[in-house]
């Protein structure tokens, strides 16, 4: 992707994923725009805070506003990997075009316009039977997709390891200095996760999300932004090729 203020500038994409999954989800998303350093989000459609997350996006242009296609979703219980839900038949391409273009058409509907970019809930977007409907979709939409290789894509900033246990130093104002600081030249995403961990929220990263909203509200973080020269951006502005 064509960095469009010029070769060195270093541009940052920082989007919360999974808005619209619940209220407190939602509230800590829009503290960390407000408060922090979040440009963007990936908004979830079929979950309760679909329609707070759409007013808030609405009558808050500088936030960025993606879709976070659902497919499924999987968490360690006793050491092994089990699906809480499948959405669709992740390899079978045909559903999952049917079911992503289903997402996309609530998205435009709440929304009245299309995703600033396209990614998954926990990149299932990967799996091969599915990387190459959402593909296809991004180049329709000319926007920017999670791992196409356009946009460099940081990881650095998550609460658990792969296993699912818990690392916190991973989500620490310190950690996120760290990973403004190393970014390279040309535009960059960095994911994450506030929120606020309601009762009733089943997922596994849950304590995690609250003090993700920490730590983008760091003053440090904010300073790290500034020192580096880094230009915070959404995907609005550099998504298309």
């Amino acid at each position: 992707m064509r960095n469009p203020c010029g070769s060195d500038a270093r541009l940052l994409v920082v989007n919360a994923d999974d808005l619209g999954l619940s209220a407190g989800v939602n509230r800590g998303i829009f503290e960390a725009h407000e408060r922090g350093i979040v440009t963007s989000a990936s908004l979830m459609v079929r979950w309760a805070g679909l329609g707070e997350a759409v007013g808030y996006a609405k009558k808050t242009s500088a936030l960025g506003v993606g879709l976070h296609l659902d497919f499924s979703e999987w968490a360690v219980a006793d050491g092994e990997w089990r699906r809480l839900y499948a959405v669709v038949d992740v390899t079978d391409s045909a559903a999952v075009e049917r079911e992503a273009r289903r997402q996309l058409a609530v998205f435009c509907e709440a929304m009245g316009r299309g995703p600033t970019h396209l990614d998954s809930h926990q990149h299932v977007h990967r799996d091969s039977a599915v990387w190459p409907v959402v593909l296809k979709m991004a180049r329709e939409l000319g926007v920017a997709l999670r791992h196409e290789g356009r946009v460099n894509y940081c990881g650095d900033f998550y609460g658990q390891d792969e296993l699912g246990y818990a690392y916190h130093e991973g989500i620490s104002a310190e950690n996120l200095v760290r990973a403004i600081t190393a970014l390279p030249a040309g535009v960059n995403e960095i994911a994450c996760h506030p929120g606020y961990a309601e009762a009733g929220l089943a997922t596994m990263y849950r304590g995690e999300r609250a003090m993700e909203v920490a730590a983008l509200c760091d003053a440090r973080v904010r300073e790290a932004v500034e020192e580096s020269g880094v230009r915070l951006v959404t995907f609005a502005g550099v998504g298309k090729s």
